[in-house]
């Protein structure tokens, strides 16, 4: 299937009434999987920095980030964008945008942790000069594989 267009995209502040898709998409991605109820409680906490991206015609939310930011340090809490709009610079879009309001709200470093098996995200992350700072091992564990370990980045901003 040939990838969307990127036009009729819009990125957004997310709010907790983004939970539900949030949740739905997060579901798709990853296992286990976060609840609209507990999207719904990061998104509404006052700490939260996250947005959404929006395909305009559909209002079909295909992507999000959400992050926290205390004191001078943010971190990444999660990632995801729906396989068939990947690899379109999505994730660097919502990566700058959470990076503009951490630092906006007085961030000066921005932390994350990707599983050492996700090649793509590594990847993105260094093309992004993040800094590994070590790992966290057998930190992702599912029913369905054994465990991976965490690999965590830095970034000043």
């Amino acid at each position: 299937m040939p990838a969307p267009a990127t036009g009729g995209l819009s990125v957004l502040r997310a709010t907790p009434a983004d939970a539900h898709d949030c949740a739905k998409l997060h579901a798709e991605l990853f296992d286990p999987a976060w609840d609209a109820r507990g999207f719904a409680s990061l998104l509404g906490h006052p700490a939260a920095v996250a947005f959404v991206a929006r395909q305009a015609a559909a209002a079909d939310t295909v992507a999000f980030i959400l992050g926290q930011v205390a004191a001078d340090e943010a971190e990444i809490l999660g990632l995801g964008v729906r396989a068939d709009w990947r690899r379109q610079g999505l994730a660097t879009r919502l990566i700058a945008a959470l990076i503009g309001a951490a630092t906006e709200a007085g961030a000066r470093a921005l932390f994350l942790e990707v599983a050492a098996g996700n090649t793509a995200a590594l990847a993105l992350y260094r093309r992004l000069r993040f800094e590994e700072t070590g790992r966290r091992p057998a930190y992702y564990v599912t029913a369905k594989a054994a465990p991976l370990d965490a690999v965590t980045f830095a970034l000043a901003l």
